[in-house]
């Protein structure tokens, strides 16, 4: 959450504070009623509503307004903000609204945990000002500071702690702190923190908590390890993601573009050249960071300025590409999944997908960012013969046609086409005379093309329905992309040269070319051809009659939009309506059930759930577990390291029913903690007691510098006065 002073609301408006559109004219029509929409309608204290003031907070935003009221009810919610929403406010306001003020004899009574340092400063900084009236305090607990003086922060009872989880669970062992005064828990950047490995750590912590807390998780993105640590932590949750797209935008256009995996580069140089305005602000989305690091030098040399990131980028780095993109010193950014999570760019005008999404909804999570507010967007999709299946997935989800563009050319901008062979020759030859010269540059090709290998291999798989019609889509017979039918008639003949060369394949095989017609690899191969002549030829024929029924297909269909049927008119046309029987499908814990016939008795057993179970989670307004299965989804990592963590030896836990995740790793130097997990050793040092005996003597050895400071003030006092010796009897 980053603001400026109140001066400047009114030329740049506050990132995370902006002025809603609706209450800015309410406002200006009703010059007196300046605080409809604004903080003081939320009930908030004074001391509370003084801090907001003062730092120049005036409007709330819309994760605002549906997230503080519910945290102030005492509500679990997991909500979904980008960085710059307002989410740190979210949680702070509802925080100083339940502590109120400061009690040192209770103890700590909130705990917010983020997953860096830089956003546990940038917290505790907005800690202080925002409550700088209530008189809370507040302590800092990261990894890499001095054990001591977080030892020493602790026990002076701070209402609130900022921490990363590493450092904090390693103090709570070392000094066993008792967690039971803690009312208030914040998971800052949830899927971060699970992304970073800290999820054994954040379930220890929990176990530690008591259960009568109330918990707010905020996060960019729903893994679904995220959505089982809600169900498991948290009480009844509500998710709210009013700031998360759920459909396309009606004003993003969207072009489908087939090229070789070889081509990609020049496709997306031509993409750059001949169909992004040179004024806009385009994203770029690769696979693994070595695509980023790879089409970041790519780009210098083509002579576009680009800035990039990726998850294993310094932070302080990340920050410095993104501020240059938002400040339009550079009109590129290339990213990852991963690392572009939680970036917020209101203004962008082009996505570009260099590797095509697995998942239909990281497709919507990656172009959603375009096309905002009303404005128009464009995004690419550089898609290779591999990737036609998930293609056929994502039209499945959005429910649209998938339209290939003929061999003549395609009209339709949506549709799947090529780029001229004109535009890609230039590209090409410019590609291999800069990787020829530049040895660096072949070297990270290299590298890139080892990682898209490892890329794949943790990639999920398309559907076997998509798999199939795959394999129907002809890359030779797609024609141009419209966006790019601007070519003359003699680039037309010149493209139309290259395609059949490209295209081109020799009737021979390697066996046959320059061998003599007397050797036997020739006659062999000659008999073969002879023998599966007539299956070649009707394949041929077969592939040009499904060409010629397409075709006829797409010139007949009109697209008609009939009106629906209605019960009352079905009831009044039919008079029985016959429903088919739906099979019953067993698991192999029912199957198991099943065999063994246990009869219960139905007047004394008391099963673990209602009767109504099923019909009061439909009637509930709010069904945490429906709404995160919508909104949850994985992002695929863009390094080694990640890849290779997704990936956990699984076994079958007899009690659970189901495949469970196992670590591979020994139980040497580690030790169990309350709650019966396997911690580091490490954790239990005895620094603590250390830095108690060494504090207590420190303590002592002041207390007798002092008395004797003491009586040395005395003496001396006494020489100077005529009584000095009735002073010191006194004394004694």
């Amino acid at each position: 959450m980053k603001s400026e002073p109140s001066v400047k609301i009114k030329e740049e408006g506050i990132v995370g504070f902006g002025d809603d559109e609706d209450d800015v004219v309410r406002n200006s029509k009703k010059g007196t009623n300046k605080k409809s929409g604004g903080f003081e309608n939320m009930g908030l204290s004074f001391p509370v509503l003084k801090g907001i003031k003062k730092r120049g907070y005036k409007i709330p935003t819309p994760i605002q307004r549906k997230t503080i009221p519910l945290v102030v009810e005492g509500r679990d919610v997991v909500a979904m903000a980008r960085t710059g929403s307002g989410k740190t406010a979210c949680f702070l306001i509802p925080l100083f609204e339940k502590l109120k003020v400061h009690n040192s004899r209770t103890g700590t009574r909130a705990l917010i945990l983020s997953p860096t340092r830089e956003l546990a400063l940038q917290t505790q900084r907005f800690v202080k000002e925002l409550g700088q009236y209530t008189g809370l305090r507040s302590a800092v607990v990261l990894g890499g500071d001095a054990m001591e003086q977080q030892f020493s922060a602790i026990r002076d009872n701070p209402d609130i702690i900022v921490a990363t989880p590493g450092r904090f669970l390693h103090l709570c062992v070392e000094m066993d702190l008792k967690l039971n005064n803690v009312q208030y828990v914040v998971f800052d950047e949830a899927d971060r923190l699970f992304e970073m490995g800290f999820g054994e750590q954040l379930n220890e912590i929990v176990q530690r908590l008591p259960d009568t807390r109330q918990t707010v998780l905020f996060s960019a993105t729903l893994p679904k390890v995220l959505v089982e640590f809600a169900k498991a932590g948290l009480s009844d949750p509500v998710l709210i993601r009013l700031d998360v797209e759920t459909k396309i935008p009606d004003t993003l256009n969207l072009s489908f573009l087939a090229c070789r995996s070889d081509e990609k580069p020049a496709v997306l140089l031509s993409i750059l050249k001949h169909a992004v305005k040179k004024e806009s602000l385009t994203i770029i989305f690769t696979a693994t960071k070595h695509h980023v690091e790879y089409l970041h030098t790519l780009l210098e040399k083509s002579g576009f300025p680009n800035a990039y990131i990726y998850s294993d980028l310094d932070p302080s780095a990340r920050k410095i590409s993104v501020a240059k993109f938002q400040s339009k010193k550079v009109r590129i950014l290339v990213v990852t999944d991963v690392a572009a999570r939680g970036i917020d760019i209101p203004h962008l005008d082009y996505v570009i997908n260099y590797n095509f999404p697995a998942k239909p909804k990281l497709f919507v999570h990656r172009v959603g960012r375009c096309a905002r507010a009303g404005r128009e967007g464009h995004a690419f999709c550089i898609v290779e013969p591999d990737e036609f299946c998930y293609l056929l997935d994502l039209h499945l989800f959005l429910g649209n046609p998938l339209t290939i563009a003929p061999p003549s050319g395609g009209t339709e901008i949506s549709s799947l086409g090529k780029v001229p062979s004109t535009y890609l020759e230039t590209e090409l030859s410019d590609l291999l005379k800069w990787h020829t010269d530049a040895s660096d540059l072949a070297s990270m090709q290299k590298v890139c093309e080892n990682g898209m290998k490892q890329y794949i291999r943790s990639r999920p798989g398309a559907s076997i329905e998509s798999v199939k019609r795959a394999k129907d889509i002809g890359f030779a017979t797609i024609g141009e992309h419209p966006l790019f039918q601007e070519a003359t008639n003699d680039k037309e003949a010149k493209a139309k040269l290259l395609t059949g060369i490209s295209s081109y394949r020799p009737p021979g095989t390697i066996f046959e070319l320059g061998r003599p017609s007397y050797s036997d690899s020739y006659k062999l191969m000659r008999e073969r051809r002879q023998k599966h002549d007539e299956k070649i030829i009707a394949y041929h024929q077969k592939v040009q009659e499904k060409l010629a029924e397409s075709e006829a297909i797409r010139e007949s269909r009109t697209d008609l939009k009939m009106e629906l049927s209605k019960p009352e008119d079905i009831g009044s046309t039919f008079s029985k309506v016959v429903m088919g029987k739906r099979r019953k499908t067993f698991t192999l814990s029912e199957l198991a059930e099943k065999k063994q016939k246990i009869l219960l008795d139905k007047e004394h057993f008391i099963p673990y759930q209602p009767a109504d179970v099923h019909t009061e989670e439909g009637l509930q307004v709010h069904n945490f577990q429906k709404e995160a299965s919508v909104a949850g989804f994985d992002l695929t990592g863009d390094t080694e390291a990640i890849m290779k963590s997704a990936k956990v030896k699984k076994v079958w836990d007899k009690k659970k029913k189901k495949m469970v995740g196992v670590q591979g790793e020994s139980k040497k130097n580690m030790i169990k903690s309350e709650s019966g997990k396997w911690i580091p050793s490490s954790y239990k040092s005895g620094r603590y007691q250390k830095w108690m005996e060494k504090t207590l003597q420190l303590t002592m050895t002041l207390e007798v510098t002092t008395e004797r400071q003491v009586l040395l003030n005395l003496l001396n006092a006494s020489r100077r006065t005529n009584d000095g010796r009735n002073t010191i009897l006194n004394y004694k």
